[in-house]
C-alpha cells in the first residue's frame, strides 16, 4: 500500500506583501510610545508659550543656552569641514550666539547653524524614545559640549552653562537607572529640533542684537530672510518627523522592558 501523500507547505507570502506587513507591525504605536509622543506634544506647546513671555521665559534660560550651543557647534563644524578655523564661540540667551571664524565657505556655514542644531535635535528626539539610547546620546552630548567649551573658553557664560548641563546629565544617570535622563534628552531634542522655528519668530518679532543667519544669508545670496527662515524651518520639521517615525520602528519595547534593559546596560 502506497504511503499517504505528504501535506503541501503553505505558499510563501509575496515579497511585497511581507514587506508591507513588516512595515505595519514595526510602526504600531505601543503605550510607551504614546506617552512619549504626548510628552513631545506637551514640550512643543510649553516651549512655544514660554519662549517669549516676559519674565517667565527665563525658565528656559539654561536649556536655551544648550540649544544655542548646538547651533554654534553646527557653524563651527561646517567651518572646519570647509577649511576654516574657529577662533571663539560666545553664547547669550538674549542676543543669540556668535561663532567667530576665519575662512570657510559661508554658503555652507551660515545655514549649518539652524540645520545642524535641527539634525542634532532630531537625533536626540530619536534617542529620547529609549532609556539606553538616551544614555548613549548623553555621552555624545558631553563630547559636543567639551568641544564648544574649548572654543568658547574665554566666555564665562559659556563655561558655566556647559558645566551645568554636564552636571544635569550626570545627575540624571543616577535616577531610576537613568530613566529621568530620557526625558531630559527628549526635552533638549525637541527644543533643538525646533530652534530654527522659535528663533526665526523671535527675530521677526523682537529683533535680537545679533543679526540672524537668515538675514545675512539673504543679503549675500539673494532672497528674503523670511523665505530662507521658512525653508530652514521646513527642513527642521522634516528632520524631526522622520526621526520620530524611525524611533517608533526602532524602539518597540514597553516601559517595563526599557527599565529592565537599562539595569543591564551601563548600570548606575
Amino acid at each position: 500500500m502506497a504511503p499517504p501523500p505528504l501535506p503541501l507547505a503553505p505558499p510563501a507570502p509575496a515579497p511585497h506583501l511581507a514587506a508591507r506587513d513588516l512595515a505595519r507591525r514595526d510602526l504600531t504605536v505601543n503605550d510607551a510610545q504614546r506617552v512619549t509622543l504626548g510628552i513631545i506634544a506637551a514640550y512643543i506647546v510649553g516651549i512655544a508659550l514660554l519662549w517669549n513671555l516676559p519674565y517667565i521665559k527665563w525658565v528656559l534660560w539654561p536649556f536655551k543656552m544648550l540649544v544655542i550651543a548646538f547651533h554654534e557647534f553646527g557653524h563651527a563644524f561646517a567651518c572646519i569641514l570647509t577649511g576654516g578655523k574657529v577662533t571663539s564661540i560666545e553664547l547669550d540667551p538674549r542676543e543669540g550666539g556668535v561663532t567667530k571664524m576665519l575662512g570657510g565657505r559661508q554658503i555652507i556655514t551660515l545655514p549649518a547653524g539652524y540645520l545642524g542644531s535641527s539634525l542634532i535635535g532630531a537625533l536626540l528626539t530619536f534617542a529620547g524614545f529609549n532609556i539606553n539610547a538616551s544614555k548613549i546620546a548623553s555621552l555624545v552630548i558631553g563630547v559636543c559640549f567639551l568641544l564648544t567649551l574649548w572654543w568658547g573658553r574665554r566666555d564665562w557664560l559659556t563655561i558655566l552653562t556647559i558645566l551645568a548641563a554636564v552636571g544635569l546629565l550626570v545627575g540624571c544617570w543616577f535616577i531610576a537607572h537613568a530613566e529621568a535622563l530620557r526625558f531630559v534628552v527628549l526635552f533638549i531634542g525637541v527644543m533643538s529640533s525646533l530652534y530654527s522655528v522659535w528663533d526665526i519668530c523671535d527675530d521677526l518679532i523682537l529683533r535680537k542684537v545679533n543679526s540672524s543667519d537668515a538675514s545675512v544669508f539673504a543679503k549675500r545670496y539673494g532672497g528674503s530672510s523670511q523665505c530662507w527662515g521658512v525653508i530652514w524651518s521646513i527642513f527642521s520639521l522634516g528632520f524631526m518627523a522622520a526621526f520620530i517615525v524611525a524611533a517608533i520602528a526602532a524602539f518597540p519595547q514597553s516601559a517595563a522592558q526599557q527599565r529592565e534593559d537599562a539595569q543591564k546596560f551601563l548600570p548606575t
